[in-house]
């Protein structure tokens, strides 16, 4: 089903993790430990393991799909399934002032699974440099790619849990038991910033395999952490300084990979959330999934197997992820075809009547209209599991149709071997355009914008009826330069990056960088808990809800040498 992709994937089979301790302590536990590889083949292989370790999570551990840490914790969805007892973990998550360092699996489990994917770079790295470049001619490479791949999982683990431990592969294991997580925000964000400069100053344009990182995957992540560190926290949250320097470093890092001409934004936005168009132009980095590859049930990507439709029948599971009313009104759109900024929430919007933005139905399945592309069985609200909880909207983006070539069905739960993209080219051009307007020039914002919402504007091919109609009213149109103030284009790019990843788990994550989680999330519940009464009890704390609380496991375990976040 791929092609041109790392070849030795079945090698990782060899190599196992185990616990908390495991994930500090990394020796492999299978058949090979690092001793034993010392030809290029077979660090070649342990590169690899590196690579499937970052699409290593799973539906209670999660490390790439942020549906529960970013989409169900922001006002974009609710939890979802049979009510609120339902995986009950994440209706304390949404619910925020449920959640404690005991909550159980998911926040223990991610920090692991992120530690694991980290040792296994750090292993790797340790095996590279023994060989010298004579006789392992990619040895340059491969140790830019380990350290692209090292400083993704530290990166998912700083926005998730902000205060982490931060090691490389020249400590011991007794060393590495002695690194606390008490470094300051500024010195973690750039011990994770050194991992891709190096990977862009050793990394290629253009790898031969389509699944490595490369030089320019490398700008674009270190684009995205010199954003996030912009906005400088104290030591409870609060943003008090944007750096203007560091949001200039934004824009040439962008620049860099928006002047190579590589990558482009698809036609049609649907072509990002399908297997048939994966690893397309607007795919920077992506993890790899495979189906069909002489395996039992291949390489494949369950994280989101519980976010089906409930009661359509080629499904049966499980209902999670609903979109939020608030979400669906966020999409309508003025006599103008731009978004309702101070209105789209006053009431519930009525979508027979008023006009929407066309990313509405590549998101959120609604009764009566086109579902994943599928014309022929239209969603339906008789596939919600409990409207009377949750409301009759449900997620799409990272769902397929049963019927798809990557779908697989493991029991109740449902995965799939569509790549899961890490970074596209939307996401660089509303980087920089976030960059421009907060340097206070937004005049160079609108451009980039106006690309996302064209795109946008185009983006109705797939959703048409069996009859060539469409169930939606569509009207999006670009921004005018006249009254593009900086204030303007600020409220602006907000709103396009939340419609533009809606779902995708980035929202909640924007809204603590930006420093306006509290105010937003607490205005969200306020409106909907009237609609959705199961969030009577919700609220967002400033200064403890930004983050997960460190594992109270992981503390005993290092005899009290984590320090808790603010709060918990």
């Amino acid at each position: 089903m791929k092609n041109k992709i790392l070849s030795a994937i079945l090698f990782t089979g060899l190599l196992f993790f185990g616990s908390c301790k495991d994930a500090l302590e990394y020796t492999p536990t299978g058949v090979l430990s690092s001793s034993d590889l010392t030809s290029p083949t077979a660090i070649d292989g342990l590169v690899t393991a590196a690579y499937a370790a970052i699409g290593n999570g799973d539906m209670i551990g999660p490390i790439y799909s942020d549906w529960v840490y970013g989409s169900v914790r922001s006002d974009d969805a609710y939890k979802g399934g049979g009510g609120t007892g339902d995986v009950g973990e994440i209706d304390a998550l949404e619910h925020y002032n449920l959640t404690t360092p005991t909550i159980g699996a998911f926040v223990t489990r991610s920090w692991q699974n992120l530690f694991k994917s980290i040792s296994r770079c750090n292993v790797a790295l340790r095996a590279v440099n023994t060989l010298n470049e004579a006789n392992y001619p990619a040895k340059k490479v491969r140790l830019a790619e380990l350290r692209f791949l090292r400083g993704h999982s530290y990166f998912i683990m700083k926005k998730l849990y902000k205060n982490i431990p931060i090691f490389d592969e020249t400590l011991s294991e007794e060393e590495i038991l002695k690194v606390s997580n008490t470094l300051s925000n500024d010195e973690s964000w750039n011990k994770i910033a050194a991992d891709f400069q190096y990977a862009i100053d050793n990394l290629p344009t253009t790898q031969p395999d389509l699944a490595r990182a490369n030089k320019l995957s490398a700008q674009a992540y270190l684009a995205k952490v010199r954003l996030y560190q912009a906005y400088e926290q104290d030591v409870n949250h609060k943003v008090v300084n944007i750096n203007k320097t560091r949001l200039q470093e934004v824009v040439t890092l962008t620049q860099a990979v928006i002047s190579s001409g590589k990558y482009r934004l698809s036609e049609d936005i649907a072509e990002n959330f399908l297997p048939e168009t994966e690893n397309g132009p607007e795919s920077i980095f992506a993890i790899q999934f495979t189906v069909n590859d002489g395996t039992t049930a291949g390489r494949m990507s369950y994280e989101d197997g519980l976010n089906y439709p409930h009661g359509a029948p080629q499904y049966g599971c499980c209902g999670f992820h609903a979109g939020s009313q608030n979400l669906v009104n966020a999409h309508t759109t003025d006599a103008n075809g731009l978004p309702n900024f101070d209105t789209f929430n006053d009431k519930i919007a009525d979508l027979s009547t008023q006009t929407v933005d066309p990313r509405l139905d590549h998101t959120v399945g609604i009764d009566g209209h086109v579902y994943k592309y599928d014309n022929t069985k239209l969603f339906s609200n008789s596939w919600v599991r409990d409207a009377g909880v949750y409301g009759n909207f449900h997620t799409m983006r990272f769902q397929q149709l049963a019927s798809s070539g990557s779908y697989f069905k493991l029991g109740p739960f449902m995965g799939t071997a569509k790549n899961y993209d890490i970074l596209r080219y939307d996401d660089v051009l509303l980087m920089q355009a976030e960059a421009y307007i907060q340097l206070g020039q937004q005049d160079k914002a609108l451009p980039l914008i106006n690309q996302i919402r064209n795109r946008a504007a185009a983006s109705t091919g797939k959703l048409k009826k069996l009859d060539g109609t469409f169930a939606s009213k569509y009207n999006v149109k670009p921004y005018s330069a006249t009254g593009w103030t900086q204030d303007f284009a600020w409220k602006a790019l907000m709103w396009e990056r939340r419609l533009e990843f809606a779902t995708e788990g980035s929202r909640f994550f924007d809204l603590v960088r930006w420093g306006i989680a509290e105010q937003t999330l607490n205005g969200y519940i306020a409106k909907e808990k009237v609609r959705r009464p199961f969030l009577a009890t919700a609220k967002f704390t400033a200064g403890r809800d930004e983050y997960l609380p460190i594992p109270q496991a992981e503390i005993t375990f290092t005899n009290g040498l984590y320090k808790q976040n603010p709060g918990f």
